[in-house]
């Protein structure tokens, strides 16, 4: 039987807080992790970064101090979430270890909703981005293994090939190429709203780590290698976000919001594997109930409108479960690989006209491919070893990437 939260009866108040002491957890053991508790602490602490940032924009549109008032203990209540989840990564996990963990959570959750997409149009984007987390996953290995002697391969559990994706050189494309069509949540699928919420929250997260991170590396090349991709990111916040339905109320998003949420770390905690970590899910999806009630009761106060209006089906979908995306991943690279954006929809790098906006920003950005951080990781770490850092489980699906000698710097961008 599915689980419906808005039948449920919440265990705390909305204005329950934890005190500081609670704050502060007793961080995971990167050593005994499954790789698959570091990828949902990193999904659990961007949701909550989403979280606040969305009631900050919130409050900051909304003439009502009675309502702000009641935005600002929510907010308060999802910071303390957020300082407890940051608390879960050990001191000792260093920046490019937790960015594989950051890497294999984008590309093993876009596989995972990809495949359950209804949406064709949606699903295609989650494709087109998926390639792309996958190359940077590839990148930032490269890095990691030439600069701290780590292999990825034992991080990511071996769940996640690291091999070439579409390679990031071809990814810079003109700003309004990853403008997309918004979807119409009142008619979507219910796994669709979940899955970009989700997803979004995730990118943005990622994004601003990299944004962050960049200049606290300790090498030039490391330094641009997250300037770079950090720009990368910045395009799928804007594919992601933009698909989302913009006609929604403040109250209504609120609401879908803490839905979101709800189902996020009801779903962590069936799927978490570390008991100490499954604690944190549980006590985090309480909080979450109050939440969510509570938005059913300001959207019925301030709006007369009931919950049903905004979710006509208040039980939770298929639940997120964590796997090995492997088979799907290769099947997605050997047909698309060579694709890029051309305004609202998708085509081949080959078919678009000389002339158009993707070439000249590629000159725009960079004529030669020295000056390309991406770039430079591989041929560097070629020139070192001979040949480049992989882990996959056969030949790569895709010729043109096949050979460990050289970074094939044309493909999906010529």
């Amino acid at each position: 039987m599915s689980f419906n939260p808005f039948n449920e009866k919440p265990l705390k108040m909305p204005d329950e807080f934890y005190s500081f002491n609670q704050l502060a957890l007793k961080p995971y053991n990167k050593f005994e992790v499954d790789p698959y508790t570091r990828v949902r602490v990193i999904l659990a602490n961007g949701a909550e970064f989403e979280a606040n940032a969305f009631c900050h924009q919130f409050h900051r549109h909304c003439e009502n101090n009675d309502l702000r008032r009641e935005l600002a203990i929510c907010r308060r209540k999802e910071q303390q979430q957020q300082k407890r989840i940051a608390s879960l990564k050990p001191i000792g996990e260093g920046i490019l270890e937790h960015t594989i963990g950051y890497e294999q959570l984008a590309v093993d959750l876009t596989a995972i909703f990809a495949q359950r997409e209804s949406d064709p149009y949606v699903k295609m984007a989650m494709d087109f981005a998926l390639l792309e987390d996958f190359d940077h996953l590839y990148r930032y290995a490269d890095l990691l293994e030439m600069d701290k002697g780590i292999q990825a391969e034992k991080l990511v559990g071996r769940y996640t090939e690291i091999m070439p994706g579409r390679p990031t050189i071809a990814e810079h494309r003109f700003p309004t190429d990853d403008v997309k069509r918004y979807c119409n949540f009142k008619k979507s699928n219910p796994l669709t709203k979940l899955d970009l919420n989700i997803l979004t929250a995730a990118e943005q997260q990622t994004m601003n780590y990299y944004m962050n991170q960049a200049n606290f590396y300790q090498n030039k090349l490391g330094r641009t290698l997250y300037t770079e991709i950090a720009m990368i990111e910045e395009q799928h916040v804007t594919l992601y976000g933009g698909l989302k339905d913009v006609n929604c109320t403040w109250l209504e998003d609120m609401l879908m919001q803490q839905y979101t949420e709800c189902y996020l770390y009801y779903s962590l905690w069936q799927d978490e594997t570390d008991a100490h970590v499954k604690k944190v899910w549980e006590e985090h999806f309480n909080d979450e109930l109050a939440h969510l009630h509570h938005a059913v009761e300001l959207l019925n106060k301030y709006e007369n409108k009931c919950w049903e209006q905004v979710i006509p089906k208040g039980a939770f979908p298929e639940l997120l479960k964590f796997s090995s995306n492997i088979e799907y991943i290769r099947k997605v690279l050997q047909n698309t690989v060579t694709l890029t954006g051309n305004k609202e929809d998708y085509v081949d790098v080959a078919d678009l006209p000389r002339d158009y906006q993707f070439f000249a920003y590629q000159h725009q950005m960079f004529d030669k491919t020295s000056q390309v951080a991406s770039h430079n990781v591989i041929a560097k770490y070629i020139a070192d070893n001979g040949k480049d850092y992989r882990y996959q489980v056969s030949e790569h699906p895709v010729t043109e990437l096949a050979d460990r000698t050289t970074d094939n710097t044309t493909i999906g961008r010529q």
